[in-house]
């Protein structure tokens, strides 16, 4: 199992050090977010301190961008890192699109398969000379002088992720998308029950078999007090969202959610995180007291199903969770 770094609002000018030092330690990709800056810069910063470990955004956001916008810079990303980019996006919800970005969200699920479908025709023009002849309900391209033609990409396009939670994004995922950057807030019982039937479903009405598609779990890890004290406020954070909450029903916890919820909509962050128990936060963080046994825990959580596992946390032992990434290199006896 390959396992991935996810770096967090890290200052720009501390990315290249703490992806070198990733890599150094074995990590098989550094990610890195949109959070308070460009997901791009800092993957270009990634992409130039290694040689060897994949580069992702994890996620852009795709809505508040035009497909043409993220193509040009996914395609010298991946030509910056050698072929090593993989172009995570995700819809972000309704709030952040329209009040932060000031950028339509009516039918994200649309507009996120219509924005990847474009992102395809836009990759074969440059890869291939096709005529570029894309016009879909959301976005429209169909001009390409060759002044305006990137040369094509001697290491391929690069490979487009989604992040999903719901049903119908999950579908989208499936159909469309290269692979899927699964979300934190995430549980064995979810992955089986929510996130896999759904994208089976997507895989079977484009014909694809699954083995074409990557997935990534994500796994909030704390090896020390101060990241399981931030690993429960995150969940706490995520879990008064209502985006999540079919995976807090799973587990009979929506009466929490409800909770979480008014608390964030009348400023209560500081008292959220009170309301998630040890029992709570188990569910979707794992404790590392042990490398090897916290590894059998994850692979418990997602074997079978992932291909990568994604460790997020904040201000992370990059030293602890190496040798958890190790542990989860090593062949099951």
């Amino acid at each position: 199992m390959r396992v991935d770094l996810t770096l967090r609002a890290l200052p720009l000018a501390d990315v290249a050090g703490a992806a070198a030092r990733a890599e150094a330690l074995g990590f098989d990709g550094v990610a890195v977010t949109e959070s308070t800056g460009s997901p791009f810069l800092a993957a270009g910063q990634v992409a130039g301190a290694t040689s060897r470990t994949r580069v992702a955004t994890s996620v852009a956001l795709a809505l508040p961008r035009t497909p043409m916008d993220v193509a040009y810079t996914a395609w010298d990303l991946q030509a910056l890192s050698g072929g090593r980019f993989a172009l995570g996006l995700g819809s972000q919800v309704r709030a952040h699109v329209e009040r932060r970005y000031g950028a339509a969200w009516e039918r994200p699920a649309a507009r996120m398969r219509e924005h990847v479908l474009a992102l395809r025709a836009i990759f074969d023009c440059w890869e291939h000379g096709t005529p570029l002849d894309f016009t879909g309900e959301f976005w429209t391209h169909t001009l390409m002088p060759p002044n305006f033609r990137p040369a094509p990409q001697p290491h391929g396009r690069p490979p487009v992720l989604l992040a999903a939670v719901r049903e119908r994004m999950l579908e989208v995922a499936g159909e469309v998308a290269d692979g899927l950057l699964g979300h934190g807030l995430q549980t064995a019982e979810g992955l089986r029950a929510i996130t896999l039937p759904a994208l089976e479903r997507g895989l079977e009405r484009a014909d694809r078999p699954r083995g074409s598609f990557e997935i990534t779990a994500g796994m909030f890890v704390a090896t020390s007090e101060a990241e399981w004290a931030a690993a429960r406020r995150r969940v706490a954070f995520y879990a008064s969202t209502p985006g999540y909450r079919q995976v807090l029903d799973l587990h009979d916890l929506g009466a929490l959610h409800e909770r979480l919820h008014a608390l964030s909509r009348s400023g209560g962050w500081d008292a959220m995180p009170a309301l998630v128990d040890d029992d709570v936060l188990a569910l979707f963080a794992v404790r590392v007291r042990d490398p090897v046994v916290a590894a059998a825990e994850i692979r418990t959580r997602v074997g079978g199903v992932a291909d990568r596992v994604a460790l997020i946390g904040e201000e992370p032992d990059l030293e602890a969770w190496a040798a958890v990434a190790a542990a989860l290199r090593r062949p099951v006896a």
